[in-house]
């Protein structure tokens, strides 16, 4: 190998690896705000569906930036808004440890979110980090597209592994901080080390045009290349529920789990088991989406997914935690593909769309979890844990039926196929 292709293949990887470790941090967010919700609901006097909606912005915020991002990598470029995203999250979480506890007697709950100054800087902290993990979304996709043309499939899944990833170090971190009795707040201050070391592997390099952009491709045909594509709003369409079954109960497992079981703060080991499980599984063998259709790979994702939500639901509080385990092991495999499958399937299937296409996808995913959070919160309160999953396997069901339809659509045509950015 020369040494141009030496240094090549060492910048698109340091690029590819500063992507996984804000990717990492997008999850340990995600771990770390569901372990502390008991803490946080007790100090600032919210109830479950309260905590739902304060979580709310940072999916709405995840949602939006990733929307945006479709349009801004390609003007503003890749680098910037990569490190406007790690700043982004320091920023964050100043404000969410910073936010004074209201002054409430014991079991009093607050008339609503923004009725203390304390909780609105919870909403607005999160907001900021939501809109954070939209930037990292957004930039992160089309950048290892862009640097892996000729794999974009594998690549995806083995990025989108240190999803998965982040969760067992964030989870892992606050069990046995937990466990040393240390504050939320030295918990959720441990977000800002993986943002500042992707902060400065971004600031040490450069970065490349996006796909479309070096392919010559127009704004305009990029818009043309997305919006007038029927099947792409197929696809739109059922991101909103592939996220809703994987992430939705993703958020609340911790919570969940430990009434589950009696595990209580145990609870967060269930998350980070599936996410182990997810990692392994993508990590090592994110190349299984190029020898089967990705379309049958979705097919049984949902049949899995469907099946472990369900029993995870039928379980009685109490359970055993070995068929809990059980249960959540088949939850963990049907979960793994969905995310960097869906994303797949639109870099491979609309090329000239290129970022764009990818985040509007990526933002419907996370539109969809800021609808469920609360709506499972509102069933944790009212009927229970096993009542929260339950609803949310019925989707998949939804799920199963549509990928059966385009599988066979597709069969009739040929078998699915990758479309070159030239030949769309």
């Amino acid at each position: 190998m020369s040494d141009e292709s030496n240094n090549v293949h060492a910048h698109r990887t340091w690029l590819f690896v500063a992507s996984c470790i804000s990717l990492l941090t997008t999850s340990m967010v995600f771990a770390i705000r569901g372990d502390i919700s008991g803490a946080l609901s007790s100090d600032f006097h919210l109830s479950a569906e309260q905590m739902g909606l304060i979580w709310g912005p940072a999916f709405w915020g995840f949602t939006l930036a990733i929307f945006a991002c479709g349009f801004l990598v390609d003007f503003l470029g890749m680098k910037l808004m990569h490190a406007i995203s790690a700043i982004g999250y320091i920023i964050g979480v100043g404000l969410v440890l910073s936010a004074p506890k209201p002054e409430l007697a014991d079991g009093e709950i607050v008339s609503g979110i923004f009725a203390t100054s304390g909780t609105t800087m919870l909403y607005v902290g999160f907001l900021i980090m939501g809109l954070s993990q939209g930037i990292v979304e957004g930039v992160i996709n089309p950048l290892a597209a862009t640097v892996y043309p000729d794999k974009k499939g594998q690549m995806l899944n083995i990025l989108h592994a240190w999803w998965p990833g982040g969760m067992i170090i964030g989870g892992l971190l606050a069990f046995s901080l937990s466990k040393a009795h240390v504050s939320w707040q030295v918990k959720f201050s441990t977000i800002c080390i993986p943002a500042i070391i992707y902060l400065a592997m971004c600031l040490m390099r450069k970065y490349p045009q996006t796909e479309r952009v070096a392919a010559k491709v127009s704004t305009a045909d990029m818009i043309k290349g997305t919006l007038t594509k029927p099947f792409f709003f197929v696809i739109f369409a059922l991101m909103w529920l592939t996220a809703a079954v994987e992430l939705g109960p993703d958020q609340w497992f911790p919570t969940v789990m430990g009434e589950l079981t009696g595990m209580n703060e145990g609870g967060i080991l269930f998350l980070c088991y599936t996410a182990g499980l997810m990692f392994v599984l993508r990590f090592f063998f994110g190349g299984v989406v190029h020898k089967f259709s990705p379309i049958l790979v979705l097919i049984v994702c949902s049949v899995l997914t469907g099946i472990g939500l369900f029993w995870l639901g039928s379980l009685a509080e109490g359970s055993p935690a070995a068929i809990a385990f059980a249960a959540a092991t088949v939850f963990g495999i049907g979960k793994t593909y969905f995310w960097p499958t869906m994303l797949g399937i639109v870099s491979e299937r609309f090329p000239k769309g290129g970022a764009l296409a990818m985040n509007l996808v990526g933002g419907a995913g996370m539109a969809s979890i800021a609808i469920v959070l609360p709506l499972m919160g509102g069933a944790l309160d009212d009927l229970g844990p096993g009542a929260a999953l339950t609803r949310v396997s019925f989707l998949a069901i939804i799920l199963v039926v549509a990928f059966t339809v385009i599988h066979f659509g597709f069969k009739a045509k040929g078998g699915y196929k990758a479309v070159h950015v030239s030949e769309e």
